[in-house]
């Protein structure tokens, strides 16, 4: 069987989405399928071995540089296509800053409409490569909205099944303007027909994407979240006594992913006389836009002369993410937003960490299924510092969900068994 894997890459950043799609691709091609993982838009950055092609196909500069100046597709082939230079790419986006949503806007439009946008050289590239020299048994879209080019693939390659993948799509809707957000959504409920089948993690995203895009029900299939346990396995928890509680977050460095809210409920905590042995430990992959923000936060901790219990520990590689996880007592991170995955939860608990979330988005389908952690009322620090300090106080309770979380993982969430349903999926 033949699969080409397209996985949107993120700009330089760590995406949990891309080293997902890395570790299916890895995971495929162990269960027998020739499986070819092709980055769009930017190369993809993983916290393991990448197995990604080099190639890039609509280069982020590239289909930028179309959008906003059309007449770049009289300039000769040969010179743009310097534009998709996998290092030049990295370089223009290593420091990339936010978008204009207006533009941001204008180009996923343009991108939706396929041959008929701007890029349609590219749609008209990618097609033909698929066609002339992949001829794949199944497409699979690691999201909808880089699939702008279906119509034209379905017509060009009829015997191709589409599968998409639906893992964050209504998060990056909701930061257009709402003319472009809507008609983003008119194009990809558009799409819809192309697709054979449509992946989700969970039941809450089936239901909120199915009724966004007006996706039947029969074409929506629940893929559990999975990770690659074995390099958690290989290094087991260290054992012996601690003199400090260290509370930890792991994932990007923003807003939406509510660092600020876990700081809250530290600052309300840490200044009792009970939780003076409590540390925040911090990591996760920060942009230069997000930069005054993380400064932002070191200063409230500082202005609370906490500064020695506060450590920001960068952007970890996947063993020192490791070392990073096992040396906390709790992981936390309260996204303000529906998050549709919660990678970072899978790595805790593959840890021996439990975690604590806001009963949110996926969020409660994963701690129900695994057992690894409690959920708290989102947006709400009083009830976020009341479920920290109930696991502070219950090392047993902790211990209890970590060991539930080690048995659930290896049944239902390895990167195993996500394989071996897709092989199983695909005609």
């Amino acid at each position: 069987m033949k699969v080409v894997f397209l996985t949107a890459g993120a700009a330089g950043m760590y995406c949990g989405s891309c080293m997902h799609d890395n570790a299916i691709a890895r995971s495929l091609r162990a269960n027998g399928v020739d499986c070819v993982l092709q980055p769009i838009y930017t190369p993809i950055r993983t916290d393991s071995t990448s197995v990604a092609r080099h190639q890039i196909f609509f280069g982020g500069i590239h289909v930028y540089l179309l959008q906003q100046w059309p007449w770049m597709r009289w300039v000769p082939k040969s010179a743009r296509r310097l534009l998709d230079w996998p290092p030049l790419i990295r370089l223009a986006t290593r420091r990339a800053a936010s978008t204009d949503p207006a533009k941001l806007g204008e180009l996923a439009i343009s991108m939706l409409q396929g041959v008929d946008g701007r890029q349609a050289e590219e749609v008209l590239r990618l097609t033909a490569w698929l066609q002339q020299e992949m001829q794949p048994d199944v497409l699979v879209l690691s999201n909808l909205l880089i699939g702008g080019s279906l119509p034209l693939i379905h017509q060009r390659l009829p015997k191709t099944k589409v599968f998409v993948m639906l893992q964050g799509d209504d998060i990056f809707l909701d930061h257009l303007p709402e003319s472009a957000r809507a008609q983003a959504i008119a194009l990809l409920s558009g799409l819809v027909q192309s697709v054979d089948r449509f992946l989700v993690n969970s039941r809450f995203y089936a239901d909120k994407m199915g009724l966004l895009l007006n996706i039947p029900d029969e074409k929506i299939c629940r893929v559990p979240l999975s990770i690659d346990l074995a390099p958690y396995q290989s290094k087991p928890k260290a054992k012996g006594a601690t003199t400090s509680f260290r509370l930890g977050y792991l994932a990007r460095i923003s807003p939406e992913k509510g660092l600020h809210r876990l700081v809250d409920a530290f600052l309300h905590l840490a200044v009792k006389a009970e939780h003076q042995d409590m540390t925040l430990e911090v990591a996760g992959w920060l942009g230069e836009a997000n930069r005054p923000y993380l400064e932002a936060i070191q200063s409230r901790i500082r202005e609370a002369g906490l500064q020695d219990r506060f450590t920001y520990h960068g952007s970890p590689l996947l063993p020192e993410k490791i070392v990073f996880l096992q040396s906390l007592d709790l992981l936390c991170v309260p996204t303000e937003y529906e998050d549709p995955k919660g990678l970072f939860a899978l790595e805790a608990m593959a840890c021996g960490v439990p975690v604590l979330l806001p009963d949110h988005g996926a969020f409660g389908e994963l701690i129900e299924s695994t057992g690894g952690g409690i959920v708290v009322p989102p947006n709400d620090h009083q009830a976020l510092a009341d479920g920290i300090e109930r696991l502070k106080r219950d090392p047993l309770l902790r211990e209890s969900l970590a060991t539930q979380a080690t048995v659930n993982l290896r049944e239902k969430h390895s990167i195993e068994s996500t394989g071996r349903l897709l092989r199983n999926l695909f005609p």
